[in-house]
């Protein structure tokens, strides 16, 4: 029966086995089956139960995060359901198999780290250094309130079974993809090196990881053993020489103090 059928009984949908009956009575409308963006008919039921999964998937992800900040990254897939306040099966309905939800997590957090970057940057009007220096400020910031599940992304007994390094190239991929077509934008077309571009991200990532898995566990035994703002500092500095040492390489100068748009210019290759 429709919601608030007494306020709006005469806009309420009749079921599809009736509507047929319904002709063209004045004030009722025939009851119609959703589509998808292509146009075609998408089962109701179907449908519901698809949302439905993404809901609990969703939070099963919610409750790994609170598991993990509260119990360190060592945790289980029984912590993780007992967090959510459900029996281990049904975690395994949703997910199939640790890997599963190893992805999800990291899925999860380069999502709320993409949304904190972005959202803490102009990225018409600030400099290159500017938005290199409050991307990596978000970052830190991220670590600094999960930092167990970080330390959880990068040493987890989940991630065994992850194929971490197809799912590593892939991204490196997609993300090299993504600059060539900023960077092919700005300069001549042809002139962007794909493999080059990748080359740096591969070179940028490993050591952004490599600096937060010291920090993380330097932070474990130590108080302080650097601190936040200098740990930025370190890490603004490290990507921006990388930045600049490999585009020189590949003929592409790169000017910090300039904004995004004009930060890149051709330069002759030896």
């Amino acid at each position: 029966m429709c919601a608030r059928f007494f306020a709006e009984s005469a806009k309420c949908e009749l079921p599809t086995k009736i509507a047929p009956l319904a002709g063209n009575i004045p004030g009722v409308t025939r009851a119609t089956r959703p589509t998808d963006q292509q146009g075609r008919r998408v089962d109701a039921r179907s449908e519901r139960w698809r949302e439905h999964r993404v809901q609990v998937r969703t939070e099963f992800i919610d409750a790994a995060f609170r598991a993990l900040d509260a119990l360190g990254p060592d945790v289980s897939m029984g912590d993780i359901a007992k967090e959510a306040g459900a029996a281990k099966p049904k975690l395994y309905r949703h997910f199939a198999d640790k890997a599963d939800l190893y992805n999800a997590i990291v899925d999860r957090v380069r999502e709320v780290l993409w949304e904190r970057m972005l959202g803490g940057v102009d990225l018409t009007n600030d400099t290159l250094s500017e938005l290199i220096h409050r991307g990596v400020a978000e970052y830190v910031a991220e670590i600094t309130s999960h930092p167990n599940v970080f330390r959880f992304i990068l040493h987890s007994h989940f991630s065994q079974q992850a194929r971490e390094s197809e799912r590593a190239l892939e991204t490196a991929r997609q993300t090299a993809r993504t600059a060539a077509e900023l960077l092919s934008a700005m300069l001549s077309p042809g002139s962007v090196d794909v493999m080059g571009i990748e080359l740096v991200n591969y070179s940028i990532f490993g050591a952004v990881a490599s600096a937060t898995d010291w920090w993380l566990g330097a932070n474990v035994g130590a108080s302080s053993p650097m601190e936040l703002d200098r740990f930025v500092d370190y890490l603004t500095e490290s990507i921006s020489a990388l930045a600049v040492a490999h585009s020189r390489f590949n003929g592409i100068a790169i000017d910090l103090t300039q904004p995004l748009s004009a930060a890149f210019t051709e330069t002759a290759q030896d």
